[in-house]
């Protein structure tokens, strides 16, 4: 017995990182993708392992119908903590066990990635990630989602749909907006007050919604190096930002561990930022339409 238990676990084992990495993908976190595949081995443990024909998908079905649970219950006690609370509470404690590791996994995935899920139905998602990312077949999916084949396409279509955004500018635009963006944010993490002012205009404004900054502080920064130096003070948010769609023109999220906190919003003219909106607000957070910048 005890032999035949020991050989369950590795075989276990062998599967345990695919899992890993499949849970990550539709729970946006390593606690509770860690969480989900723990179960799937208590679950395993009690099974009558001599019908599990393939283990592999025996187990990729278990921890994407437990993931699914638990995006479903997550869902329910997000917006009742979001009603009482107020957005302080948008970040699981669970995610703060380890910020290094934890960070370390959200880029690799994509934080703007990670965020854009987060916008989704739970069935939506788990359909998205089983098959763009996981490339397991509709048949397979549409029992774990509980609907049919053609309805779990569906799903995933439409989550495709909305991961991927839709531009409201031209390609050539959202390329030159895409580099101003991005040197700005990788200037605000260098902590390089120069290339700061080489990308902002000379009177640029930026303006915040109050939930964006302290009570004391003001919600309008005019000027090159006044908005420099707030550029400069949100380096250590920096790493937790990338570059997104944001209302189909690109932008900055701010998503420490994938859950977003903060939106940046950008008016470009001539090459050079004039305008930063910060938004911050759970209820404005809800109503911007985000995608990734292919």
């Amino acid at each position: 017995m005890a032999d035949e238990r020991e050989w369950l676990a590795e075989q276990f084992e062998g599967h345990r990182t695919y899992l890993r990495g499949m849970a990550y993908r539709m729970l946006g976190s390593r606690s509770e993708a860690d969480d989900a595949v723990q179960e799937a081995w208590l679950r395993l443990s009690r099974s009558d392992v001599d019908a599990v024909k393939n283990l592999g998908g025996w187990l990729s079905t278990v921890v994407a119908r437990v993931c699914l649970d638990m995006l479903r219950s997550r869902k329910s006690r997000r917006e009742e903590s979001l009603e009482t609370h107020g957005p302080k509470l948008i970040m699981s404690r669970q995610d703060e066990r380890d910020p290094e590791r934890e960070v370390a996994l959200s880029e690799s995935v994509g934080l703007a990635l990670l965020v854009v899920l987060e916008t989704l139905a739970p069935a939506e998602r788990v359909a998205f990630v089983l098959h763009d990312m996981f490339e397991l077949p509709f048949d397979e999916i549409a029992p774990i989602v509980g609907r049919t084949e053609a309805a779990a396409r569906q799903l995933a279509s439409r989550a495709r749909r909305r991961v991927r955004g839709s531009s409201t500018v031209p390609a050539a635009d959202l390329s030159r907006r895409n580099e101003v963006i991005e040197a700005f944010l990788a200037a605000s993490r260098g902590g390089d007050f120069e290339a700061l002012l080489a990308v902002l205009a000379p009177d640029v404004v930026v303006r915040a919604d109050r939930a964006a900054v302290p009570a004391s502080a003001p919600t309008e920064v005019r000027g090159a190096p006044a908005v420099a130096r707030n550029a400069l003070a949100f380096s250590g948010r920096a790493r937790f930002a990338q570059v997104a769609l944001v209302n189909g023109v690109p932008g900055i999220v701010v998503a420490p561990r994938g859950r977003l906190l903060t939106v940046l919003r950008f008016a470009i003219r001539h090459g050079r930022i004039v305008e930063i909106e910060v938004v911050a607000d759970p209820q404005r957070l809800r109503q911007l339409n985000l995608g990734i910048v292919n």
